[in-house]
């Protein structure tokens, strides 16, 4: 009986242990990668003016800026430059 209820002690911790991982998950890393995934794909959708004349350097990233998706300027979108 002993080893019975260690075991099940065991599980219960391992269950506990699970929880917590995906709280931490779907809380803090889930948002910051659904933001980045997002950003991606209005980035390979839009238009986005690369020039050398209307690029910035952020941070030693170089973005191109200003961008359109179907014929209207976002605000304050801007894209890696990949080229």
């Amino acid at each position: 009986m002993k080893e019975a209820t260690g075991e099940l002690n065991m599980a219960v911790v391992v269950a506990i242990c699970i929880a917590i991982l995906a709280v931490f998950f779907f809380s803090f890393i889930w948002p910051i990668l659904d933001n980045n995934f997002e950003s991606t794909a209005q980035c390979s959708k839009a238009a986005c003016d690369c020039s050398e004349e209307s690029r910035v350097i952020e941070n030693g990233i170089e973005y191109c800026t200003p961008c359109y998706i179907d014929g209207e300027e976002i605000d304050g979108m801007k894209c890696i430059f990949k080229g």
